[in-house]
């Protein structure tokens, strides 16, 4: 027996729409989501109350391994300043793979533009989480302003998701000099 057959129709559903999603965009219709994960529909709504529903559960399930391949392990002893240029080592790397499509965060949030949709309140957490990690980096660099680096740091990372993301740009040369900038600009240590 595969490993996908052992897997329960739940966990399929969330692995299909988190890949369907990220690859083709939250438009993905139900009949190709039911599809890739070997779904009846009438099973996914026994599962999930609606394809908005799914979308959120795959986001919140996926989250704390897009989060892990970002951030800087727990055990990491760096100073601030490093632990800040990691995520945006981390981008740089990621970017560089041929199915790389940019933070599925933001996308979600681009792509739905409703911020009371299940999936955008999902995403919107997530990028909170990215926003505290750098403003509580930024308050142990001894930023003088945390909060505003914090944000410049999140709107550079979108940036370059998106930018990248969608092929009109490769971080390589700009991102880690851009985000130096602000680190010095700030003060960070």
């Amino acid at each position: 027996m595969t490993t996908d057959a052992k897997k329960g129709s739940r966990d399929r559903l969330l692995e299909a729409a988190a890949a369907l999603a990220y690859a083709e965009g939250v438009g993905v219709g139900v009949e190709a989501l039911c599809r890739a994960a070997g779904v009846s529909k009438r099973s996914m709504y026994q599962l999930f109350e609606s394809k908005d529903e799914l979308l959120a559960a795959s986001l919140k399930e996926r989250a704390p391994a897009v989060t892990a391949r970002l951030l800087p392990g727990a055990d990491d002893t760096g100073s601030p300043r490093a632990r800040m240029l990691h995520v945006f080592e981390q981008v740089e790397a990621q970017s560089a793979a041929p199915t790389y499509r940019g933070c599925p965060f933001l996308a979600v949030q681009v792509e739905l533009k409703d911020p009371d949709h299940p999936a955008s309140r999902v995403a919107r957490a997530a990028k909170g989480e990215l926003l505290d990690f750098f403003r509580g980096e930024a308050e142990r660099g001894g930023a003088s302003d945390p909060a505003l680096l914090a944000r410049q740091l999140v709107l550079v990372f979108d940036g370059i998701s998106a930018r990248a993301g969608v092929g009109a740009e490769t971080p390589d040369g700009l991102l880690l000099p851009t985000v130096t900038t602000l680190l010095d600009a700030a003060g960070v240590r």
